[in-house]
């Protein structure tokens, strides 16, 4: 029962996570607000809206184990798989300013984090600091953005909605806000349902939350990540397929921790949670890496990221 209701609860949170983003999209269209800035802002908080919901939530009931270990293998997803998928597709070319800018950034995020967990918690004034980081990155990237739409090609929205990667539907204001709120509710609902039904499901296998977190749970969560990347791909935007995945890392480590933190201090973490922090490190320079030496994310690369998931999820299985 405990697997039904958990496959319940990510229909609930990615099902949700589309109607956040068509409503909320729809209200900002409505508004006149440039479909770029939808982009930066709605489209890639609302993929990782599932993420938010199942880490604010485990946080909240003291399963700090699995808040982490979402975030953590959440990031580590969408880099191993859904970019080593999508580059299987096509070859995924880089902009300059995700060499340059974005994807430092998000090393030195990874590190951050890495900084504040390392005495085993994250405390309230260190998760302010990483949602004052995620101020500034967002102010900055939609200034950018702003300035010249060439220097950060991946986040040419306008060029994604025209293509059906993300669409903006024209409905009413009514239906609008009914849509906007049945996703918000269908996002808490869902995430209580799989944070509920994963230690459930950890507890009768004799499973650690932190496994059900690394795995089950940043797989089912990581899915509207996943789905958006290899749609973009299929279409032809192959920036945004890298943009969503590199912002979607970004808003995991600095707004969910920094928010799950913030409301309440995650204390009880263990070492092995290091250990997917730093790996999680090392997924994200070999990202940089490749990404510098061809500026490009190629078939061999895509083989080299799955090779190196499925090397660690066996890992982490019997460890």
């Amino acid at each position: 029962m405990s697997f039904i209701m958990l496959f319940v609860g990510f229909l609930f949170l990615i099902k949700g996570a589309d109607l956040f983003v068509e409503g909320s999209s729809s209200i900002a269209k409505k508004f006149n607000v440039p479909a770029m800035i939808i982009g930066l802002t709605i489209v890639a908080m609302g993929t990782s809206a599932p993420e938010a919901s199942v880490s604010i939530t485990s946080s909240l009931i003291g399963q700090n184990d699995m808040s982490v270990a979402n975030i953590v293998g959440s990031n580590f997803f969408n880099i191993l798989i859904v970019l080593g998928v999508s580059s299987l597709i096509a070859t995924l070319p880089v902009s300059v300013g995700t060499i340059k800018k974005d994807t430092p950034f998000l090393i030195l995020t990874s590190l951050l984090m890495l900084v504040f967990a390392i005495d085993l918690s994250i405390t309230r004034v260190e998760g302010f600091l990483l949602l004052s980081g995620f101020t500034y990155f967002i102010v900055s990237t939609i200034k950018n953005a702003k300035k010249s739409t060439e220097e950060l090609p991946h986040l040419d929205m306008e060029a994604a909605i025209d293509s059906d990667v993300i669409v903006v539907k024209d409905i009413s204001m009514s239906k609008t806000i009914t849509v906007s709120v049945i996703g918000i509710v269908g996002i808490v609902f869902g995430g209580d349902l799989v944070v509920k039904s994963a230690s459930s499901i950890a507890s009768s296998l004799g499973m650690s939350t932190n496994l059900i977190g690394l795995t089950i749970v940043a797989v089912g969560t990581s899915l509207p990540e996943f789905v958006t990347s290899v749609m973009a791909v299929r279409k032809g935007e192959n920036d945004i397929a890298i943009g969503n995945v590199i912002g979607s890392n970004i808003f995991n480590i600095l707004f969910i921790l920094g928010l799950a933190s913030t409301i309440s201090p995650i204390t009880t973490m263990s070492i092995v949670a290091i250990i997917d922090i730093i790996f999680m490190i090392f997924s994200t320079v070999l990202l940089y890496l490749f990404m510098k030496k061809q500026n490009s994310i190629t078939k061999v690369h895509g083989i080299i990221f799955i090779v190196i998931y499925f090397a660690y999820m066996t890992y982490t299985v019997i460890r």
